[in-house]
């Protein structure tokens, strides 16, 4: 039964002889049926219960209980339209029956009827205003809406009318979780646990705030007791996959979450989770084919669709076009252009603009090394600089970025209209996008057009596909002028010098020596992302391990912890020829020093592709490792020759992959280049535009500025 309808049945049959017309014989059979009826109602015993309020309704076909109580049946059976009938007919007969209310806005909700079911909530409530489930419910309203501070507000009604209602309890944990409100959020489900031990699925979401605490074994074993409790219960399942997930357990992870799915296979967001998963093992067909249904099942689900065009950049199989037609089909979902684009006070070309940057990577992530040299370098008497950081769990580094803003807001449960609002009250003139179709995106709240000028640069390799997205940073070898243009949405602002600059940090261990000068035998190496080792690259890494005989090729990645994952690579590899013996997997080094430092270890860096590595070739070339790259034909593609033409080493970008495997095969061959570069690529970098942070910083204001001044001239 619905929990909502549950909970009122007891008291709704004490009522019920009292409501009744009359008051003689047959009011009081009535009334006994319908007690009779509530009780198998209130056992699951749904056959005997409809049988009893279809026995009254034979006797009083305008009964306003049996009717109601038929009504929520139906509604538990799926017949939405039977079931609005009957409560209809339940309130005609007795318009302040405020439980009858209160069930039809549960019913208008599962409809998707969502003003319809706020007024059948509020009328429940104008009949009865201590109506705690009433209150309750409008808040899962607000929080279906992403109105998550109005829900919080809604369920701290119903606890201050009914303090020991442990289901608004779990619902205002999982509030106040999407708000970002990590510690009251466990605070709220603990209150719900303790009132209700048995409750299975209060405990699968005190696990799910625990593992967002970082709290990793305890949300472990909440997920395990919400399973003890209710080994049914898919939730608990799925979000088990993810702890799975974070601890390295890749195998036991995608088991989980299929169990999950056997048990809920009309979830979307499981679908993506696996997914997800799937693409982290690099299992990129399986991902593809994991986010392609929860679109499909939930096609409003703007993060699998994102998830979904993300795969897409790492897959050959998609062309540019393919990828920008997908872009455009998110918009239309998602983010159809909204309100007026916003008009500032004072359309001055020259005076001192406000920049937001929108990310939720303003914490220790890849997006820093490239974010920090700009915001550390601004001209404050020209810009001030305001960030909106959809961050979970702040950090160092986003104490960091805090200090280099003039303005911070977190957007952690701001929904996107009160996002875009915060954005338009903050007067931004130049709003950056620096996620794209990434983790955690705000994209959306870009659709309303809450600055006059947008753009993106940075975090995401290709076109967003909004209308409303003015301009994307690049340079001329990432996206040469061309055909390619017509497959952006947006404007393509070509920086000279390249499009990124970058900071190593200060943990920066010295360069090493080249192991090949010890060993005698190179070692090929690659620390990206799973998702972009596909099958196409796996191809031609073998061949350049079968053209250089003696060599080895060193794989790390967070991912590679999973047996599972590194069989599957042992495998790829072992079909075209390649003795597992060559191959050394490594996983996650926690501290950023022993991440470099493990570039102590290869020789030659190969660059994945269609989509190419970023932070971990800057990173390569830092540590004065040579960077293979093979120059593609989409942005994703060419940002290894992007940074190799910046540093001047365009012999290391090859134009097709015979070239690719030639080259990594060549150099392999020259130990007195391998030498040579190893202790030139780092003087070379930091005397290169690369590494020239205040000069980039210019280039990116000068470009901020230029499109200042058009919109001036156009508005």
């Amino acid at each position: 039964m619905n929990r909502t309808a549950k909970r009122h049945q007891k008291k709704l049959a004490r009522k019920a002889a009292l409501k009744q017309p009359g008051g003689g014989a047959a009011a009081r059979s009535l009334s006994l049926l319908l007690g009779q009826g509530v009780e198998h109602h209130r056992a699951g015993r749904a056959a005997q219960a409809e049988a009893v309020y279809r026995q009254i309704l034979a006797l009083d076909p305008d009964h306003a209980e049996a009717n109601h109580l038929l009504g929520v049946l139906a509604h538990q059976h799926g017949q939405l339209d039977r079931a609005a009938d009957l409560m209809a007919k339940a309130i005609a007969r007795r318009p302040g029956y405020a439980e009858a209310h209160n069930n039809l806005g549960n019913l208008l909700r599962d409809q998707g009827r969502r003003g319809a079911a706020a007024a059948a909530y509020d009328q429940a409530l104008a009949i009865d205003p201590g109506f705690a489930m009433a209150h309750s419910n409008r808040g899962n309203l607000f929080k279906d809406q992403g109105r998550l501070g109005d829900a919080a507000e809604a369920y701290g009604r119903a606890l201050a009318i009914e303090p020991d209602f442990c289901e608004a309890h779990n619902n205002l944990g999982l509030a106040l979780h999407g708000m970002g409100r990590l510690s009251a959020a466990a605070a709220a489900l603990r209150k719900a646990v303790a009132l209700k031990p048995d409750y299975g699925a209060a405990y699968s979401n005190l696990g799910l705030v625990l593992h967002d605490q970082g709290a990793l074994d305890e949300a472990m074993a909440a997920y395990g007791t919400a399973l003890a409790l209710d080994p049914a219960l898919a939730e608990a399942h799925g979000n088990l996959g993810l702890a799975l997930q974070d601890q390295g357990r890749l195998g036991p992870a995608a088991a989980s979450i299929t169990k999950a799915l056997e048990l809920r296979p009309d979830r979307a967001e499981l679908h993506n989770n696996l997914g997800a998963l799937r693409k982290n093992q690099g299992r990129l067909v399986e991902a593809v084919a994991g986010f392609a249904k929860a679109v499909e099942l939930d096609p409003g689900d703007a993060a699998a669709h994102s998830n979904l065009i993300f795969c897409m950049n790492c897959d050959a199989g998609f062309t540019q076009a393919d990828i920008y037609a997908e872009s455009r089909r998110w918009e239309a979902a998602h983010a159809a252009p909204g309100a007026a684009r916003a008009a500032p006070d004072d359309p001055d070309p020259d005076r001192r603009l406000r920049i937001g940057y929108v990310s939720p990577d303003f914490k220790r992530h890849s997006v820093g090394h490239f974010l920090a040299p700009l915001m550390a370098n601004h001209d404050r008497r020209q810009f001030e600089i305001h960030g909106y950081a959809e961050v979970v769990n702040p950090d160092a580094e986003t104490r960091r970025f805090q200090d280099l803003a003039d303005g911070w807001c977190s957007t952690v449960g701001m929904t996107t209209p009160a996002l875009a609002a915060r954005i338009r009250a903050d007067r931004i003139d130049i709003l950056v996008d620096l996620a794209g179709h990434t983790a955690d995106s705000r994209l959306a709240a870009f659709a309303g057009h809450p600055a006059a000028v947008q753009l993106a640069w940075l975090g995401y390799p290709n076109t967003t596909g909004l209308s409303a997205m003015d301009y994307r940073l690049s340079d001329s070898i990432a996206d040469p002028p061309g055909p390619g243009d017509a497959l952006h949405s947006e404007e393509l602002i070509r920086l000279a010098g390249g499009f990124l600059c970058f900071d190593a940090g200060l943990e920066t261990p010295p360069v090493a020596a080249a192991p090949a000068r010890a060993s005698g035998a190179v070692t090929f190496g690659s620390f990206n992302n799973l998702a972009k080792v596909t099958e196409t690259t796996v191809d031609a890494w073998a061949r350049i391990l079968a053209g250089a005989p003696d060599s080895r090729l060193l794989l790390k990645n967070r991912s590679l912890a999973d047996p599972e994952t590194r069989e599957r690579y042992r495998a790829l590899f072992a079909a075209r020829g390649v003795d597992g013996e060559r191959l050394e997997f490594h996983a996650w080094i926690v501290t950023p020093a022993g991440h470099l430092g493990a570039y102590e270890r290869i020789d030659i860096a190969l660059d994945p592709f269609p989509y190419n590595g970023t932070t971990t070739t800057c990173e390569a070339l830092w540590m004065g490792v040579p960077v293979i790259t093979l120059r593609g034909d989409r942005h994703a593609g060419r940002v290894g020759a992007s940074l190799l033409t910046t540093l001047g080493q365009e012999a290391l970008i090859a134009e097709t992959v015979d070239g690719y495997v030639a080259a990594a095969v060549g150099l392999a061959a020259d130990l007195g280049r391998l030498v040579h570069l190893r202790h030139s690529l780092r003087p070379a970098m930091a005397a290169s535009p690369l590494t020239d942070a205040a000069g980039f910083t210019r280039r990116v204001e000068a470009a901020y500025r230029d499109m200042w001044r058009r919109y001036c001239v156009n508005s």
